[in-house]
């Protein structure tokens, strides 16, 4: 699959063959085009859920990743969350009981299912944003990572800039950070445990937490876990 969404957190791409210990790093625009073009898993299905760590509340899923579309199937009642991978940036729309329908920017701010995840962490259109810059080098949890900065090139989101840490062994994001159009923290998002499926390096538990404008304390903490992986036949 390619990684256009929170795939950018479970599947691992390789930093290596492109950044040599003699080479100069990567500029912003290369590390992102890595993360996208990661191809670390297709026609799997995983089981997961969100769970709101305040409330307790938890909201069981199955993720379905096959032909670049990727689905989010919850139930109680019924919602499906469908991504097509096939447009650049990727499109959203969402399948209920009152019908289905494209998500509109308008909306993208707006929580799934009340956790601390909105539509707009799901289609990861910031990775498209154009003109990243590779702020450094920075160490997370011990690891070697690339801090890049990408710039809303328009008001059409609740993101104004994002912050991403990049694993420089893996090519994988292990953490984010999105501002508002003000400039004040609005979410972030850390991986937390990983698992190893046929090669590849995915997500097995990330913490989400959101924030009010102007606090630096969060007022939403949402953990996504994901069970081992089943091949689609």
């Amino acid at each position: 699959m390619k990684t256009r969404l929170l795939s950018a957190f479970l599947a691992f791409a390789s930093l290596a063959t492109a950044t040599a210990a003699d080479d100069p790093p990567p500029t912003g625009e290369e590390i992102l085009r890595l993360v996208r073009l990661s191809n670390a898993l297709q026609n799997y299905k995983l089981t997961g859920s969100l769970r709101d760590s305040s409330s307790g509340k938890s909201d069981a899923f199955t993720l379905n990743m096959e032909q670049n579309i990727m689905r989010f199937r919850f139930s109680n009642p019924n919602f499906i969350v469908h991504l097509d991978q096939t447009t650049t940036p990727a499109s959203l729309k969402t399948v209920q009981a009152g019908g289905s329908g494209a998500v509109p920017l308008s909306k993208y701010g707006e929580r799934v299912r009340g956790f601390a995840i909105n539509y707009e962490d799901l289609s990861m259109r910031f990775l498209y944003w154009p003109g990243a810059k590779l702020l450094g080098e920075e160490s997370y949890k011990t690891q070697k990572c690339w801090k890049v900065r990408v710039t809303s090139p328009d008001s059409a989101t609740p993101y104004g800039t994002v912050d991403l840490w990049v694993h420089q062994a893996s090519g994988g994001m292990a953490k984010m950070e999105a501002y508002d159009l003000q400039g004040k923290l609005a979410k972030r998002f850390e991986v937390g445990k990983i698992q190893k499926v046929d090669g590849a390096t995915i997500l097995k538990e990330m913490k989400i937490e959101s924030y009010s404008p102007g606090s630096s304390k969060s007022d939403g903490r949402t953990y996504m876990t994901l069970d081992n992986p089943e091949r689609n036949y």
